[in-house]
């Protein structure tokens, strides 16, 4: 059967790399002089704590080679045929790093990299298509043909809380980050083509606006495949959570609604109170 492994950005839950048998291989984040794991070290919420402690966003890098290395060898080993996953190659070296690791164990015929063209669980959901491919006993060929094809009809969107980590994270300006604080702008962030841009720009408080973010995609969403939708959030309140379930579940349009916790390097980036609604089109 087919491994299937991902870099820690595709944001799925314990749960979920257990059920599918995924593996991860962690970016690290570094918090001034001290560098961490993503989630194995290091949890979202201290990361938010350190940031706002030191005024500044913690910087992140691709996994490191040893590492990769380490976790690709067992399976290299066994002659298991592996195909590993990444964070949009226009934000991280995190593919590349596949591929030197792929390289140094001289393992080309056995272990496929795949740039996933996205982020957070918008890799998640072609983590979790392949996965269910493998276990169907498909082929390598067979599965990558397949994740090709998906890749552009994922839809991974997000609206976050405040402007403060994008502009630490040099993503938006001072100007435009005081600007959207004193009027309570909350941007949508869309990721297309692998790139992060600003789309919609919502007003008034969270509660309200990220229920009208999803309202919003509700066009899109009836155009989806229904096997599943992602809500991902960086520490939103519970209510506000279950407002967007409970939407997503009267529109009886996905077999499946997955709630997951973004992790630290996503988190890292674009800070508290985001909230993404995920899915594939058809």
């Amino acid at each position: 059967m087919v491994k299937i492994l991902s870099d820690s950005t595709c944001d799925l839950s314990q749960e979920l790399l257990e059920k599918y048998d995924i593996s991860i291989l962690p970016l690290h984040i570094l918090l001034g002089e001290k560098e961490y794991c993503d989630g194995v070290d290091i949890t979202p919420d201290e990361i938010f704590q350190w940031s706002d402690a030191q005024k500044t966003t913690p910087k992140t890098s691709a996994p490191a080679l040893d590492m990769a290395m380490e976790m690709l060898e067992p399976f290299v080993k066994e002659k298991q045929p592996v195909i590993c996953f990444s964070i949009s190659e226009d934000m991280s070296t995190s593919a590349n790093v596949m591929r030197m690791a792929v390289s140094e164990l001289e393992a080309e015929d056995l272990v496929t990299v795949i740039d996933s063209a996205s982020l957070s669980t918008g890799i998640g959901l072609l983590v979790l298509h392949a996965a269910e491919m493998a276990q169907a006993g498909k082929t390598v060929e067979e599965i990558q043909t397949e994740i090709e094809e998906l890749k552009s009809k994922v839809r991974a969107s997000f609206v976050v809380d405040t402007l403060l980590y994008l502009y630490r994270g040099g993503r938006c300006s001072g100007l435009a980050a005081m600007f959207g604080s004193a009027l309570h702008l909350h941007p949508m962030i869309v990721v297309e083509n692998g790139k992060m841009h600003s789309s919609k720009k919502y007003r008034g408080k969270l509660s309200k606006v990220i229920l009208d973010y999803a309202k919003d995609l509700k066009e899109q969403m009836e155009q989806a495949r229904s096997e599943r939708v992602f809500i991902t959030h960086s520490g939103c309140s519970p209510e506000v959570v279950e407002k967007v379930r409970s939407y997503l579940e009267e529109l009886h349009i996905f077999d499946e609604i997955l709630i997951t916790r973004a992790g630290g390097v996503i988190s890292s980036h674009c800070g508290p109170g985001t909230l993404g609604v995920l899915f594939i089109e058809k």
